[in-house]
């Protein structure tokens, strides 16, 4: 039959920055319900998340000039030349104050609800934009798009049926 491509270095990406956002998740969790009781150190969700995104930052700078220095002066120039600067500098910012309110509201929501919670209802809020984007942008979808969206949605109501359920109770044994 007719194979897949796969794009093996963006698979492998992608996976990695799956992995990295779920032990984000988790560990801004934990350490905003164990900040929390301290109320000296006013770390809610909002500030530990703030206080990450500093660290990430200071972390990922150093990678992104040596992985993009040799290229990102032309890279600059060329998109100067084609948009503006104002422009450039515009959609920056935007793009990452956006970016930023987004996360931390995501971050806040996973520290109410928990991890797994949001990762559920995250995936079924993509599974919502690629069906959404299919009829506004009048895309058929493929047979992989369809049976991937049907998986998920049905993962999320199951997921959804399963933490409503009570939990049985145990027999004991004598």
């Amino acid at each position: 039959g007719k194979g897949v491509d796969i794009n093996v270095g963006a698979f492998a990406y992608a996976s990695l920055a799956n992995l990295a956002a779920a032990l984000k998740g988790k560990l801004g969790g934990s350490v905003t319900k164990a900040l929390k009781g301290d109320k000296t150190k006013n770390m809610d969700s909002a500030n530990v998340y703030a206080v990450m995104n500093i660290i990430s930052f200071l972390f990922t700078v150093p990678m992104v000039v040596i992985a993009e220095g040799s290229t990102l002066r032309e890279e600059w120039d060329h998109a100067v030349e084609e948009y503006g600067a104002n422009a450039v500098i515009t959609n920056i910012a935007l793009s990452g104050f956006f970016f930023y309110i987004y996360n931390e509201f995501a971050f806040a929501f996973t520290a109410q609800v928990g991890a797994v919670t949001s990762s559920v209802l995250n995936t079924a809020k993509r599974v919502i934009i690629i069906v959404i984007s299919s009829i506004i942008f009048n895309e058929p979808m493929t047979k992989n798009t369809v049976v991937g969206s049907a998986v998920a949605i049905s993962g999320t109501f199951g997921y959804s049926l399963a933490s409503k359920a009570k939990p049985a109770a145990k027999k004991k044994t004598s």
